[in-house]
């Protein structure tokens, strides 16, 4: 395929989400077709749906029915890559500055960073664990969830229990 034109990858963001799934960065496939996780191999959206965000499975060009589920998507850098290990530690630290601003606008009741590596070199942490982290963004939870890339050797069971983890934690509070 010779066409190389991208395409802009544009935040699903309102006031009032239970949570923000925040992606790395579009890797080509997305930048192609201007779509959030739009790699075949992507998972995000089988695992979404699997955890019990989405009612449906929904595919990447239906991304803006997530609002309709008071969830939303942004990324780290915006960037395109074949492989997130290709963006600077300044590109990911930038974009953490970036993502506080969007989520202090927004505070969606949880952020979800998706991949331990980016999260630490966004926000500088030298130790992460998976899950709810002690840091919030004002009233925002920020989580730590498995990034949801075919590249990522995390069974579909394993990332679908941590993402349940978070949507049971957000009905506890009644959301």
């Amino acid at each position: 395929m010779s066409d190389n034109t991208e395409q802009p990858i544009t935040d699903i963001l309102a006031p009032g989400l239970r949570v923000v799934f925040c992606g790395i960065n579009p890797g080509k496939s997305s930048a192609h077709t201007g779509f959030h996780f739009a790699h075949p191999g992507n998972r995000f959206w089988k695992t979404i749906w699997q955890a019990g965000f989405t009612d449906l499975l929904l595919k990447p060009e239906q991304e803006r029915m997530l609002l309709e589920t008071r969830c939303g998507i942004t990324m780290l850098v915006e960037r395109p890559t074949v492989q997130a290990n290709e963006l600077s530690a300044s590109e990911l630290r930038d974009g953490g500055k970036t993502l506080i601003e969007k989520i202090r606008q927004h505070q969606p009741l949880a952020l979800a960073v998706l991949g331990k590596e980016a999260f630490k070199r966004a926000f500088r942490q030298s130790k992460v664990e998976w899950g709810r982290q002690a840091m919030t963004i004002g009233a925002t939870e920020v989580w730590v969830l498995p990034n949801p890339s075919g590249l990522n050797r995390a069974s579909q069971q394993e990332m679908v229990e941590s993402y349940k983890e978070l949507d049971v934690a957000l009905a506890l509070r009644g959301q």
